[in-house]
């Protein structure tokens, strides 16, 4: 149905020539687009009434347990959140506000924009369900075990005490009707897509280029030389980049179908989700250079393990 009315709006109305390129990249960009923007909204809504049942002091109550434990309710928690990288720094303030310990909030803080309901359902139909969950899985595994691994190492004298020991007034769980469910899910669909909406335009323009531009050899020839140095490659050139999954993931599907590993992909939208400069210039608020340094070296090589790891999977998917 939206296949037919694209080629009608495109080929019909505006009489392009459905041979060229040019025509191809528009049918792709539009049609992407308007893809993307439907899933978004409707997922978004649905995890946004299911949200309203949490109690936030129950969350912070389980995140505090000792062990591996609250990393990865934590990490699970920030997998449900729909939050870029910098959109999940007030959240990781107020919980280490609330003592959470950094370990755990790190967890949070590293998972949230790695995994969200709009990246499943945007894998799930580009990817297939195997390799999204092997994403998921994945993402959950590198946000409790970096996280784990940054709270062994005791790191709070870093922290920037000022903001972290202000007051935070903590209020109970809301309590909400059908209706208020309804109206809270239908607000934050409307403020996610209103955040993102840029991001997945740019997203989808850039993939239609690739998709019908880029050619396919010239892939092939980039990926020949980097040869089994492609994943820290394209880990390390998502780090200095800024953007949410939702405008990576068009860019994603293209690259992997233009013959890059779907592990060395992976672990650019990892990167680039996970790791950005503007997140590092707003956490330099709360914790001092070295804890940024540490906590993006340990993540880096989290994600860089997952690609080839994922790359391995692959083979078997």
């Amino acid at each position: 149905m939206l296949t037919e009315l694209i080629n009608h709006l495109i080929y019909d109305w505006a009489g392009m020539d459905p041979e060229s390129k040019f025509t191809g990249a528009v049918h792709f960009f539009f049609y992407d687009t308007i893809k993307i923007f439907l899933l978004l909204a409707a997922m978004i809504f649905v995890i946004g009434v299911l949200r309203s049942y949490l109690p936030d002091h129950k969350l912070k109550q389980w995140m505090s347990r000792g062990g591996l434990w609250g990393n990865f309710i934590a990490a699970l928690f920030g997998a449900i959140t729909p939050f870029c990288s910098c959109s999940s720094i007030p959240i990781f303030i107020s919980l280490l506000r609330a003592g959470v310990p950094l370990g755990v909030t790190f967890s949070f803080l590293i998972t949230s924009p790695i995994i969200n309901e709009y990246l499943v359902v945007l894998m799930a139909g580009s990817f297939g369900i195997p390799i999204t969950i092997a994403y998921v899985g994945s993402g959950l595994f590198i946000g409790t075990i970096a996280g784990g691994v940054l709270g062994k190492m005791r790191l709070e004298k870093h922290l920037e005490q000022d903001i972290i020991n202000a007051s935070d007034s903590q209020s109970g769980q809301q309590s909400y009707t059908v209706m208020g469910r309804i109206r809270y899910g239908f607000d934050e669909a409307v403020q996610v897509v209103r955040q993102i909406w840029l991001w997945v335009l740019i997203g989808v323009a850039i993939g239609a280029f690739i998709h019908n531009y880029v050619p396919e050899e010239m892939i092939h020839g980039a990926m020949a030389k980097a040869g089994i140095f492609s994943v820290p490659i394209a880990t390390t050139l998502g780090v200095p980049m800024y953007g949410s999954c939702a405008a990576i993931v068009p860019i994603a599907v293209v690259l992997f179908q233009k013959g890059i590993p779907i592990g060395t992909a992976l672990a650019f939208m990892m990167a680039m989700a996970a790791l950005s400069l503007p997140e590092a210039i707003m956490l330099r608020r709360t914790m001092q250079l070295k804890l940024i340094g540490i906590y993006f070296g340990i993540t880096t090589l989290a994600i860089i393990f997952t690609g080839y790891l994922l790359n391995a999977l692959a083979l078997y998917l």
